[in-house]
């Protein structure tokens, strides 16, 4: 507001106020260096409502200019900041009109301040000591209803420094006996705000059950599509693939109260499943500032979530309620097992997965990670305790087909008993979701002919003759008309892929299926998230424990209502030396080569006597005991290592021989020796003469540290003690 502007308001016959005679002010605190520079008139209420129901302080505050001119300033020499009309003194942030007078004051422009009270310059004493240390520097004056101070007098800065003190203790004060009042009252549970979603607030007050029915039935809608798909982004998409929209009441804005149909979205959803009070739970301080993370001139921010342990008020049974509190808990539960943590069981996904979340390391106790390698995304149960702390390779992993196989195998046997009655609560569970989806679809077409209609009777009350409201009225009707017709055309749609009711034919159909299990699970109609979905709602948890390093896999299987099964699974393996019974099967391998079988006869020998091979082969065959009979060539040297034992000098090797002493391929051990990591000493005669390395006791550990250290085929930062033979010392 401008100078000229507050003098007129002040000088209104009906409006001015007294103003404070200086007369009893020291005049010798104001000197002619003050009245060469301007007075600034600082005029703040703390609320929009004071501005509006206050008048009388407002008034008084502009009055001041006539003070000011009575001290001996010209009317246009006083200015008025009235900027800060409706902003809270407690913090400088925001106040515009405070940082220009902090600027007037640095610049030297200003003689004088005046306010009505000082506590309207600042409550806060960082903000209160900043303005007297600059007035003190330009030596600008202070004035209130009071009385006249000056800063740099010892005595007028004490008080000075006392008035804000005083203004911040009450401030403080004025504040906390209202917190505590507010807090008092939502501790008898009768502070009510906001409603959600699905609620209206009376006018005493309190919460009721919005009374439109549509909004009550997709309310309810909500919950028990929740109850069906499990995770929130499953009602979203439900909600979404039949159309349904969700019921708004906007709280501010033009349209404050009136019901308002959105798109549905995840926090629209997230929030109706979570809120107790559609369990009848009163809830008040579920989010709280905490000073650390609020950001200054950012209203709102540093509101964290809050434990309940934590609320100022939780009062069960208080509010009427859509479901019950047991209900409520167990979508909780729900909700919290469907985050993505090593401690929940997670949501169903798109995955074959079937276990995910569900198998626990019978080892470290740990849930089992679900990983997908190679092109074909070949299944495993992955334990990562062992990499996770830095400790070493992988606790334990089996691959995830075979069980999973098993797993299906166990809860199909144990559905079977029981089929026919989950048959019969299907087909009663579709039913209920026609009927609700049918009602929903009516409850629309009710409304879209309700707007039609009173649109339709808004124009016909019109008079003819008042054409500019005609045409309005009669372009809301057509339009009112046209949604009708969307609503209708939807509807017939949707009575064309949904009938109201099951036919006998659906009956039948969903009553044939009690009959073969197998077949509707692995249907193509039927998701892997259907499939993980039901082993969730029958398997509490699966643990495994694999023996050692072998084949054989200990399994448990928890059920839920604390039943428990022991099963013993075989789960495919990389080698041979990881079997069970490889000993038995080298000492088998062994008996029949010195009865000088054949290795195609040893194989068919081997199939005779049960023994099976590690890959995907179903019997042995020559190339498998081919490639076993070179591991055991170290221990029980054939012909051709034979024949080379009379060439070979003290720590000399064959390639083959050295590759098997240190337990790695032979294409490994020749590109070592291309690197020159190998000590080759010679090559026997002959075509394609066989490579003889040298290697001793040292040699041999060298290159097993080199084996057991990570490398490429080429690691330029491997260590040269690591790389380089040792020098050959012999005859």
């Amino acid at each position: 507001m401008s100078s000229q502007n507050a003098a007129a308001l002040a000088a209104e016959p009906t409006k001015k106020a007294p103003t404070p005679s200086p007369a009893s002010w020291n005049s010798k605190k104001l000197q002619p260096h003050h009245l060469e520079r301007s007075a600034i008139v600082y005029v703040r209420q703390s609320s929009p409502q004071q501005v509006l129901d206050h008048q009388e302080s407002t008034i008084r505050q502009y009055a001041l200019v006539d003070l000011a001119v009575e001290l001996g300033w010209s009317p246009d020499r006083v200015e008025v900041i009235d900027e800060d009309q409706g902003l809270s003194g407690s913090t400088a942030e925001g106040r515009h009109g405070f940082h220009r007078l902090l600027a007037e004051v640095g610049l030297d422009h200003v003689g004088i301040i005046l306010g009505i009270e000082l506590s309207r310059l600042a409550r806060s004493n960082k903000d209160w000591h900043q303005l007297i240390e600059l007035c003190a520097i330009f030596r600008t004056l202070l004035a209130d209803q009071d009385g006249l101070y000056d800063p740099t007098d010892y005595n007028d800065r004490l008080l000075l420094g006392l008035r804000g003190m005083m203004n911040e203790a009450e401030l403080h004060i004025l504040k906390g006996r209202m917190y505590q009042a507010l807090l008092n009252k939502a501790r008898r549970g009768e502070l009510y705000l906001l409603p959600s979603i699905g609620y209206v607030k009376l006018p005493t007050g309190e919460f009721a059950i919005d009374p439109d029915e549509q909004v009550q039935n997709v309310v309810r809608l909500i919950f028990d599509a929740f109850d069906r798909r499990g995770t929130v982004r499953g009602v979203v998409g439900y909600l979404v693939e039949h159309e349904i929209k969700i019921p708004i009441r906007p709280h501010a804005g033009p349209n404050k109260g009136q019901l308002e149909w959105r798109r549905p979205t995840r926090d629209a959803i997230n929030t109706v499943l979570r809120h107790p009070i559609y369990a009848g739970t009163y809830r008040y301080g579920h989010r709280q500032i905490d000073p650390r993370r609020k950001k200054p001139g950012q209203r709102g921010s540093g509101r964290v979530v809050m434990n309940p342990e934590q609320y100022h008020a939780l009062i069960p049974n208080h509010c009427p309620a859509y479901i019950t509190s047991a209900r409520y808990e167990r979508n909780q539960r729900r909700i919290a097992e469907n985050q993505a943590r090593a401690e929940a069981k997670g949501a169903p996904r798109e995955g074959p997965s079937l276990l995910g979340g569900l198998v626990v390391c019978g080892r470290c106790d740990r849930r089992m990670a679900v990983h997908y390698s190679g092109r074909e995304k070949t299944l495993r149960y992955v334990c990562r305790s062992g990499q996770d702390d830095c400790q070493g390779p992988a606790c334990q992993r089996l691959s995830g087909r075979v069980l999973d196989e098993l797993v299906v195998e166990k809860i199909l046997a144990a559905l079977e008993p029981a089929a026919l009655e989950l048959s019969l609560s299907a087909a009663a569970d579709l039913q209920q979701e026609r009927e609700r989806l049918e009602n929903n679809w009516q409850q629309r077409r009710e409304r879209a002919r309700y707007d039609a209609d009173l649109a339709q009777r808004h124009y016909q009350a019109v008079e003819p003759e008042n054409r500019l409201v005609a045409r309005e009225l009669g372009r809301r009707w057509e339009t009112a008309l046209r949604e009708l017709q969307d609503v209708e055309q939807q509807y017939a749609r949707f009575r064309q892929t949904h009938s109201p009711t099951l036919t006998a034919e659906e009956r039948e159909a969903i009553l044939s299926l009690s009959s073969n299990l197998p077949v509707l699970w692995n249907a193509p109609t039927t998701t892997s998230c259907d499939r993980q979905r039901i082993v969730q709602l029958l398997l509490e948890r699966v643990v495994v424990r694999v023996q050692g390093s072998t084949e054989h896999v200990d399994l448990t299987l928890h059920w839920a209502g604390g039943f428990t099964s022991q099963h013993e699974l075989m789960r495919p393996i990389q080698r041979y030396d990881q079997m069970a019974d490889y000993d038995r099967l080298t000492a088998r391998i062994e008996a029949l080569r010195n009865q000088g079988l054949s290795r195609a006869k040893i194989a068919e020998q081997l199939n005779r006597d049960g023994f099976r091979p590690v890959k995907q082969a179903e019997k042995f065959h020559s190339d498998i005991v081919n490639r076993l009979l070179r591991r055991l060539e170290k221990k029980h040297p054939g012909p051709r290592a034979k024949a080379s034992n009379g060439m070979l000098k003290e720590n000399e090797w064959l390639v083959i021989d050295l590759a098997t002493a240190l337990d790695m391929p032979k294409s490994t051990m020749s590109a070592w020796i291309n690197r020159g990591w190998v000590r080759v000493v010679r090559q026997l005669a002959g075509y394609r003469g066989r490579i003889i390395c040298w290697a001793d006791a040292d040699e041999l550990n060298r290159l097993r540290r080199l084996r057991q250290t990570k490398h490429g085929w080429w690691d330029p930062t491997l260590p040269a003690e690591l790389t380089t033979p040792k020098e050959c010392h012999q005859n």
